[in-house]
Formats: structure tokens, C-alpha cells, sequence
């Protein structure tokens, strides 16, 4: 039996050390214990790529919404997922050129479960984009272009496919995107996330990306310019082709360009939002700090415009997350966005701040692989050289990819990354096996999209050549990496080329195309066959509207073996590079068959829950375990001092 004269004390000492063992484990993310990233559970329910998922909107005045839609005012509507019921939600339309140059009435939409209900969430999101997929005539480029970020290591945003019904009916195959936004912030860096910005200046349409102040020159013009570019490499090889009057613009060598882009030549970004250091004042920067989607204190003005500053100096990699920095350029300037911070527009792209850190977040791609303005033909972008991969201007006047080159370290790195990519991505099989699953998926979709903008025809087409696009693209930059073809436009020589010049890039879609054909017809129109019942085509047909899955065994698996869903930013669980080793022995070939299993059609009733199954609590389970953990601890101090206080 203890005889401790300070026993009672050290019972107390004892109980009190559990309570704060247990506000430890219940708070001690607030103490500085964050995760690095959070699972959501929304990650494997809309997210599951296997599958074309469907989304009915509920509301009574959408003739009055989709009227009013370049306004961007929020309407409250109703949304069912997956046959899952979500009351009182916000949406609006969204979008640049998805906005204002819309034709026929197929808007991209941003829905927020949050906007009039704080704690409503899908799963855990607390916004969601849809995507019209315009001047996309494969359906896939913003699909395929997160996927390959996702896939290098890059914190990008989660998509899939939907088929969109409003009030039951048909309106057209989406692509659902999550919003890079606070669900966004926690899943890939934790509740302890930094700061987010989308820098972008207001003739370029900014702030929260209204279309009404958006305009496109010209995009008849350069769309019809973009068809003869084509037509005139395919004819003639002519590396001209895609300049005005047939000029090579300055410093172009070989079969390279620099490419200006129709009315957008030397670039149309203002300094801030090209990441250059201006001076101490956070007014100079009013394009980044007045499109901050978190919120921005004076500290983290100063500390954003330091790191600009160091950027811009001969310490320029002290401000940036140098590994994540160089891995989105890599699946950047692979798929030549010109819409974006290397094109001669410079917009569409998120920048994250922590610490005095930077790293870039993908975003807009359905202008890629060279669909912006007139671009050049396509023997000229599919060797578009990887060591200067700006078009319109220079890369010295944009600091954020200049450092690569600046220092043989970090272009050595960035080689490396860009050929770890080539041999997992492509050599290893997985990108021609994907491409095929997921056409085969989303084919019968597009046969039967009311609104769609192109034609089956057309998508067929279109989605063939940006494999074969790709895979000329992915062997140019072996090339380019080995020696054989010139990595920057001064040591590029046509003979040495790939040769695409069997390929249109206007097939793929290109500026001015795709704004809205009426292929289709409007919501409550005769659109001819309805979806299941399909007797007109030789295109595979869904059936009767079930979600078209694709099961796990017979899908491409990603090329670093991991699930498609829930990783870390990229993809890679554990952080660690990929492997290059190129072996594919494990990898199940994909059913290219297109058949849809059987099952009876999605609830579009709207009446299936009361609107609160959506509000998920992310990281219930690691929850259960803290709280368990720390009611252990709490009975383990209460026991004690109970034990030492009977023996006394």
C-alpha cells in the first residue's frame, strides 16, 4: 500500500496530464499537428473516374435562369447525385468564353452547397464546376490534362464525367470539376492551408470570371485562320503556316515557333499577374490580391509580394516549392496551353502561398494542345521545344518558370521529371490504353448529348487525333531529351522533326469553334431517340440512363499502380517519385467493348433524402480514433488515482 505523503498530488497530476493528453488528440491540429493533406469522402463518390456519373437539376424558373446566366446571379435549385438529394443549393453560370460566347444555351454552371446553408456540403465539397466542354470536340482535353497532372504529382483539381438532366430531362454530357476553393485547400495541404490567389486582370475578364467583360476578338476570324494554318502545313509543310501574312515571328529557328497568337502577339498579361516583383506597394498588385479566394490579411500581402521579389533575384528557387513548381511545367508545357502564364494571355492559372512559398495550380485547359488562336500546325506543335516553351514574349519576363532555366541544376531536374513522365505515362502503354477505356465510357453520352457541340462524327474524329497527337508529341520530347531534335527553338532543325502533318488541330476544336451549334435541341424539344433506346446510330448506346461503369479490374491501372482516387496532390500517397522503370507486365488492358451494365435508371424524383445527406464530416473515422484514444487516456488517469487513493 502506497504511503506517499504527496499521493493525492500526484493523482491530480496524473488526471490533469490526461485532459491535456486528450485536448492533444481531440485539437491538435489547432496546436500545429496538421496532416499534410485530408482525406474527403468526396474523392470516391462523384470523383470515381470509372464511371459517367448523372446530376439532375431541380427548378421551377431555369428558362428564367438560363436567361439571366452572363449575369452570374445565383438561383437556389435543387441537385441529385447519383440519385442523391441535395435541397437548397446555389447555381450560376460560370466561365470566360464558356459565358459570353455561348450560343445555344449550354453554359458551364458552378454549384455551391455552401452558399445558403454554411454546413451543407457534397461529401465534404463545398463547390463543384461544371463544364461545357466547349471548342473541345474530343470531350477530353481538360479531362485528360488534370489527369496528367494528377499524374506527375501536381495538386490539381478531381473530375469526371456527368450527364447533366434539368427537371428529368435531358441537357448533355459535363465534365464535373472540383472547385479550387476551401475543400480543395484541405485535401490536398490540410486545415492548416496557406493562401490561395487567382491572378488575373480585368480586361482579361477577372475577379470572380465574369464573361460579360470578357471579349474575344475576332474569333470567327481566327477560327477560320486556325482551319487554313492546318491546311496549308498539310498541303505544303510550310513551317510558316499559323502566322500572320505567313511571317515567322523574331528569334524563330527551324520548325519551332514563337508562337504570338492572331491579336495577342507579345503577350497581354500585366506585370502582377505575370509574377513579376513591382515595388512594396500592395496596391501594384491589385490583380492578384483583388482575386484572393482566401482571406488576405496585410502580413500576407507583405509576405506574397517578398516572395515576389526573391523570385525576380538570383535566390529565385527560395521561393517557390521547387519539386511541385517544376512538375506542373512539365505537364504544362507537354500539352501547350497558350491560354494561360506561357501563352500570350495571361490568365487561367491559381497561385498557392505558404510560408513565402509558391506553387502553381492548374486550371482552364480545354484550349490545349495548341487550340488557342492560330497556333501553327501540327508538326509545329507536336515539337513544340520543352526548353522554351513560352508563346508571345519571353520566358524572362515570367519569373515563375524562368529559374528553371536559369540554373543547369534545376533544368537537369526538370528533364528528369519530364522523362520519368514520357516512360510511365506513354512508353509504358497506360496513355493509348486510357484514351480507348475512357472513349468506349463516355461515347454512347456524347451520341445522345442534345447540346452537344460538335458531331458524333466530329468528336470521333477529334478524340483520335489527340491520341495520335500525344503519342507524336511524347516521342518528339524523347527526342528533344536524347539530342536528337533541338530542345529550344534556336537549335531546332526541320529536318530532324516528327512529322504530323497528317493531323488538323482544328479537329481537336480550337478557338471560335464550338461556342454552341444547336446540334441538339433545347430542353423540352423532340431530340429524337432518347438515351437507352437508340436505334439510328452504330455509336454504342448507354442503357436507359444508368451511370456507364467501367469495372476496376478491366481499367487501365494508373501507371505508378496507385488508385485513381484519393491521393495526395498528384496522386502519390507517399510522396515519393514515380517509377521509371516503364514496366507494364501488371497492367489489365481495359474493355474497349463500350457496353454499359444493366440496372434500372438513376432516381431523378428529387424526394429521395431531406438535402442533409451531403453534409459529410471529412475524416470521420480519424475522429472516432482520437476521441477513442483519448477517453482510453482519460480512464487510464481516473484509474490510477482511483488505485493509489484506496491503497492510501
Amino acid at each position: 500500500m502506497s504511503t506517499h505523503k504527496h499521493i493525492d498530488r500526484i493523482c491530480c497530476a496524473a488526471l490533469l496530464l490526461a485532459l491535456v493528453l486528450t485536448a492533444l488528440f481531440v485539437n491538435g491540429e489547432s496546436f500545429g499537428l496538421q496532416k499534410a493533406s485530408t482525406a474527403m469522402a468526396y474523392e470516391t463518390a462523384l470523383f470515381d473516374t470509372s464511371k459517367v456519373h448523372t446530376i439532375n437539376i431541380i427548378m421551377d424558373d431555369w428558362d428564367e435562369f438560363t436567361a439571366n446566366c452572363k449575369s452570374e446571379e445565383y438561383y437556389a435549385c435543387t441537385v441529385v447525385i447519383d440519385g442523391e438529394t441535395f435541397k437548397n443549393v446555389a447555381i450560376r453560370g460560370k466561365g470566360n468564353t464558356s459565358l459570353s460566347q455561348v450560343t445555344n444555351d449550354r453554359y458551364s454552371y458552378k454549384i455551391e452547397f455552401d452558399h445558403y446553408t454554411d454546413a451543407l456540403t457534397y461529401h465534404g465539397l463545398d463547390k463543384l464546376c461544371l463544364n461545357n466542354i466547349i471548342q473541345d470536340n474530343t470531350y477530353m482535353k481538360d479531362y485528360l490534362c488534370y489527369q496528367m497532372m494528377q499524374q506527375v504529382g501536381v495538386a490539381a483539381p478531381l473530375c469526371s464525367y456527368a450527364y447533366l438532366t434539368v427537371n428529368g430531362e435531358d441537357w448533355g454530357l459535363y465534365l464535373a470539376v472540383e472547385a479550387v476553393e476551401e475543400s480543395f485547400l484541405q485535401r490536398n495541404y490540410g486545415s492548416d492551408y496557406g493562401e490561395l490567389y487567382k491572378p488575373d486582370s480585368t480586361e482579361m475578364g477577372g475577379g470572380r470570371g465574369n464573361g460579360q467583360d470578357f471579349t474575344m476578338p475576332d474569333t470567327a476570324e481566327n477560327a477560320a485562320e486556325n482551319t487554313a494554318t492546318n491546311t496549308a502545313e498539310n498541303t505544303a509543310a510550310d513551317t510558316t503556316a499559323g502566322f500572320p501574312n505567313g511571317q515567322m515571328p523574331d528569334g524563330f529557328s527551324g520548325g519551332a515557333p514563337d508562337m504570338g497568337g492572331g491579336n495577342f502577339a507579345g503577350g497581354s498579361g500585366s506585370a502582377d499577374v505575370l509574377l513579376q516583383y513591382i515595388d512594396d506597394d500592395p496596391d501594384s498588385y491589385s490583380n492578384i490580391f483583388d482575386n484572393a479566394k482566401t482571406s488576405c490579411s496585410e502580413a500576407d500581402k507583405a509576405r506574397l509580394i517578398a516572395a515576389l521579389k526573391t523570385l525576380s533575384g538570383e535566390d529565385a528557387s527560395s521561393a517557390v516549392d521547387v519539386d511541385m513548381v517544376i512538375r506542373y511545367f512539365v505537364a504544362h508545357n507537354f500539352v501547350l496551353n497558350f491560354d494561360s502564364y506561357t501563352g500570350s494571355m495571361i490568365h487561367n492559372y491559381y497561385l498557392y502561398e505558404k510560408g513565402g512559398q509558391l506553387q502553381m495550380i492548374p486550371w482552364d485547359y480545354n484550349l490545349a494542345f495548341g487550340g488557342f488562336q492560330s497556333s501553327g500546325g501540327a508538326t509545329a506543335l507536336v515539337n513544340y521545344p520543352i526548353d522554351t516553351p513560352v508563346s508571345g514574349g519571353s520566358i524572362d519576363e515570367r519569373p515563375m518558370l524562368a529559374w528553371i532555366f536559369a540554373d543547369e541544376e534545376y533544368t537537369a531536374l526538370y528533364h528528369q521529371y519530364f522523362a520519368e513522365f514520357i516512360a510511365e505515362y506513354f512508353d509504358s502503354g497506360y496513355f493509348s490504353d486510357m484514351m480507348d477505356s475512357v472513349k468506349a465510357m463516355i461515347a454512347p453520352y456524347v451520341q445522345q448529348d442534345p447540346t452537344k457541340i460538335c458531331t458524333y462524327e466530329e468528336f470521333e474524329t477529334g478524340i483520335d487525333t489527340l491520341k495520335a497527337f500525344c503519342l507524336l508529341r511524347a516521342e518528339s520530347i524523347s527526342a528533344q531529351l536524347s539530342g536528337a531534335i533541338g530542345s529550344t527553338s534556336d537549335t531546332q532543325d526541320e529536318a530532324t522533326l516528327i512529322d504530323a502533318g497528317s493531323l488538323q488541330i482544328s479537329d481537336m476544336g480550337s478557338m471560335g469553334g464550338g461556342m454552341g451549334k444547336n446540334i441538339g435541341n433545347s430542353i423540352g424539344d423532340d431530340i429524337g431517340d432518347p438515351i437507352g433506346n437508340g436505334t439510328d446510330s452504330d455509336a454504342p448506346q448507354p442503357n436507359n440512363g444508368q451511370d456507364t461503369q467501367t469495372d476496376a479490374s478491366d481499367r487501365p491501372s494508373p501507371p505508378d499502380g496507385s488508385d485513381q482516387q484519393g491521393q495526395r496532390p498528384g496522386g502519390r500517397p507517399d510522396g515519393t517519385p514515380p517509377n521509371t522503370s516503364g514496366d507494364s507486365s501488371d497492367r489489365t488492358p481495359p474493355d474497349f467493348s463500350g457496353e454499359m451494365p444493366d440496372g434500372a435508371p438513376p432516381d431523378f424524383s428529387g424526394d429521395t433524402t431531406d438535402g442533409t445527406t451531403g453534409d459529410q464530416i471529412q475524416g470521420q473515422t480519424p475522429s472516432l480514433l482520437l476521441m477513442g484514444g483519448s477517453a482510453a487516456v482519460l480512464l487510464a488517469g481516473l484509474a490510477f488515482a482511483l488505485l493509489y487513493k484506496r491503497r492510501k
